[in-house]
């Protein structure tokens, strides 16, 4: 049986939303009505009732974060705050340095490991006057072995990976925002799990920090909010900058406006074969609004240029682990040595070590023309969309394809999220279907560097069109 048919039964409903914004609380911190100190205990309240079952956190660091929060109190009191998320309590990924806490990177080897230093992204937002709160879970190295975190609308399903707890952390109500990051699918699938709005951004707009040294290593941010998605990113690139030779993130510091897309490319991916027929019906539904909206849809039956564009794309999992595992073959051999290392990883390493140099190269390549052929389809369409997953949460535990016998994904397929990745191009997934009371994400793609239009037509669609619940 497909796994995407084995549906977990959950409590998600898109007209009752649990997560927690900020933007729109953030007015009655200016007219004195509400404090950011306030706003952070409301949410420690809600880890303290939903943590024992999400288990979203590595660890919280909740003294420096009401200080901070106390800090936010007094410059809105005397009508100074630094910026829009000045007060915001922020999770940060676990393999993301922060001065205060540990930086574990889900593992062992680095257990209780401090290093005394803030990532680019945290620095910047501390220094926008945002909340760090704590660290939030990640899978091993962020890549296969998850951690405890569980999905917040149902226990028995997985929330994704390997952003995971910040994805469910955003998604129980706990917080309005989480930094995460991407190679894979590591951002937008567990968003679309979770419930959550997430940007993975074009590749190297924000700078990601020591990394992995990964090249299609992507910093995204999990939000509450499309309004709070936009100002935390906004402000790691003021503040933070790009990473090492990108031209950063463009764009001003608010929100695009709501901009209906005249048209736009439906992209199969090789996720389409796995989806199961509920929730290709229900996205269907979904084109079918567009199009009576004006959204004219192009696939690729109707243009050259889209058919060669999905065939390119079309083994885009195969194509990550080549190149990610060929990139990281010198930490893994250094952490295999330790003995802490995971079995799982362990296979990792064993079939990085068959690739060569000309292996990697012919990746590369692959990897070069298929951003060739997505400039290819500029001219045809304002986005492109696609599902963010092939269905809903699996349960946990569930062992979904990787299109290779060697190995698979324990934390839900990436199928409709490699493509992106590897093409470097800005993804925005908005909560917009809903399945057997879970929630299954859609994402609006957009070209290198059309990140802020790309937030405005999927501001419209959060406006226009109606969730599908099945």
């Amino acid at each position: 049986m497909d796994e995407q048919l084995e549906f977990v039964t959950g409590t998600y409903d898109p007209r009752n939303p649990q997560i927690k914004t900020f933007f729109d609380a953030r007015r009655h911190f200016i007219d004195g009505a509400d404090t950011p100190r306030d706003y952070l205990e409301r949410c420690l309240s809600v880890i303290d009732e939903r943590e024992p079952t999400v288990q979203a956190w590595v660890t919280l660091n909740i003294e420096n974060a009401r200080a901070a929060a106390d800090e936010s109190n007094s410059r809105y009191k005397n009508g100074a705050p630094i910026s829009p998320i000045d007060g915001m309590p922020v999770g940060i990924k676990d393999v993301l340095q922060t001065n205060d806490m540990p930086t574990t990177l889900g593992s062992p080897i680095f257990k209780d490991r401090h290093t005394g230093m803030d990532s680019a992204s945290v620095n910047a937002l501390r220094l926008a006057g945002a909340v760090i709160l704590g660290k939030t879970v990640t899978t091993e190295f962020a890549f296969m072995v998850p951690g405890p975190t569980t999905n917040p609308y149902a226990a028995t399903a997985t929330p994704g990976g390997s952003s995971s707890g910040s994805a469910a952390a955003v998604g129980a109500g706990m917080v309005p925002a989480a930094l995460g990051n991407q190679v894979v699918g590591s951002v937008i699938r567990p968003a679309g799990f979770c419930a959550n709005f997430a940007i993975k951004p074009t590749l190297g707009a924000l700078h990601c920090g020591e990394g992995l040294s990964l090249s299609q290593l992507h910093l995204g941010v999990h939000a509450a909010s499309l309004e709070d998605m936009w100002s935390v990113a906004y402000e790691i690139a003021q503040r933070g900058g790009a990473d090492p030779g990108y031209p950063g993130l463009y764009g001003p510091e608010a929100l695009a406006p709501a901009a209906m897309p005249k048209s736009m490319i439906v992209l199969e991916t090789e996720g389409w074969s796995t989806c199961d027929e509920t929730t290709k019906s229900a996205f269907h539904e979904l084109l079918d609004q567009l199009s009576a909206q004006g959204v004219s849809i192009f696939t690729r039956k109707d243009h050259q240029s889209i058919e060669r564009l999905e065939q390119s794309i079309d083994d885009s999992n195969q194509l990550s682990r080549i190149i990610c595992s060929y990139e990281l073959r010198w930490a893994l051999r250094a952490y295999q040595r330790t003995g802490l290392l995971s079995p799982q990883l362990g296979d990792w390493l064993q079939m990085a070590e068959e690739l060569g140099q000309d292996d990697y190269r012919d990746a590369l390549q692959r990897r070069h023309s298929m951003r060739a052929d997505l400039e290819a389809v500029r001219p045809l369409a304002d986005a492109l969309f696609t599902l963010s997953s092939p269905g809903p949460a699996p349960r946990l535990g569930f062992m979904s394809s990787s299109g290779e016998s060697s190995y698979g994904f324990v934390t839900g397929s990436p199928s409709f999220n490699s493509a992106t990745s590897a093409l470097g191009a800005p993804t925005i997934t908005i909560p917009l279907l809903a399945i057997s009371g879970m929630p299954v994400g859609v994402q609006i793609i957009g070209h290198p560097h059309s990140d802020w239009p790309l937030s405005g037509h999927a501001r419209w669609m959060m406006n226009a069109l109606q969730p599908v619940i099945r």
